[in-house]
């Protein structure tokens, strides 16, 4: 439950803070009565998220007579290199995100083609819930039973229920919360989110006879057990294995490292401000800023 919560509540987040970005920006130049159409995109883009998870649902019947294993591997692997790739992208190019929308609103605007609005807010919806339907595959896919997949719906749900009261509040004067530490502790979590699931993949592609078998590293059941509370909560957020293989803890400590450079890269490249080269004042950087701002 703990991993569905926090990437429903990651990418519902993003699609809301897309979504109050065109309404605000709207509003701003006098063109509030447009909103119908960003509602109708969001809309669609809800219904097109639910019929991809129906599809997904519909299409697990063919796809099992591969074989249950080869389905859940992939689905696994697939899982993990969009959750990868959202990430990232996300770190990239969140600062252009809400230029970008406010241009597209603009053109829209002066070629009086308005579904194009409704297509922005389609398209950032349909994105976020695509995604998350995916993720909830590649976590169903894993070992557990009917309980843990109501356990995750119910995260998902929590999820997206807290990403709208946050997005609510930054839009209606809450600018407490720092959007960047936001992505950045959420970018932090979801790389251990992310390499639990590869680690995941790389056990099943060992039991299936493609890699090699290799032997438990170490045994904490005695302390926390993989069917418990505590251990079912740290195996969806950091991929806790009470006896995980060697070959398992490979895979766990080479994604957290690939992945970290490859998300908090530019951390390590930014370079040291010098104060005594600072000519007037510096405005804070903000990814996302209220559109009424």
């Amino acid at each position: 439950m703990s991993a569905t919560f926090l990437v429903a509540l990651r990418e519902a987040f993003e699609a809301a803070l897309l979504l109050g970005i065109v309404y605000g920006y709207l509003d701003k130049i006098g063109r509030g009565y447009h909103a119908r159409w960003v509602t109708a995109g969001a809309a669609a883009g809800v219904l097109a998220s639910i019929a991809a998870g129906a599809a997904m649902t519909w299409l697990s019947g063919p796809l099992l007579d591969l074989g249950p294993d080869v389905v859940g591997a992939a689905v696994i692997f697939l899982a993990v290199g969009v959750l990868t790739w959202m990430t990232a992208w996300m770190r990239q190019h969140a600062r252009a995100v809400m230029g970008q929308v406010q241009r597209r609103v603009d053109a829209a605007e002066r070629s009086h083609r308005l579904w194009v609005i409704a297509l922005i807010a389609f398209t950032g919806v349909f994105r976020e819930g695509a995604e998350t339907v995916l993720f909830m595959w590649g976590m169903v896919s894993q070992p557990g039973d009917g309980g843990t997949a109501w356990s995750n719906l119910g995260g998902a749900v929590l999820g997206i229920a807290a990403a709208a009261a946050l997005a609510w509040a930054i839009f209606r004067g809450g600018r407490r919360l720092s959007l960047p530490r936001f992505f950045t502790v959420t970018s932090a979590l979801l790389l251990f989110v992310a390499a639990g699931l590869f680690a995941t993949g790389v056990g099943r592609l060992a039991a299936m006879g493609i890699l090699p078998v290799t032997s438990a590293l170490w045994d904490t059941s005695w302390l926390v057990d993989d069917g418990g509370i505590v251990g079912s909560f740290l195996g969806g957020l950091v991929g806790y294995r009470a006896r995980p293989t060697s070959l398992e803890v490979a895979a766990w400590g080479s994604y957290v490292v690939v992945a970290g450079l490859l998300f908090f890269g530019d951390l390590l490249r930014r370079p040291r401000r010098r104060s005594a080269t600072v000519r007037g004042p510096v405005a804070p950087a903000e990814p996302w800023s209220r559109p009424d701002a």
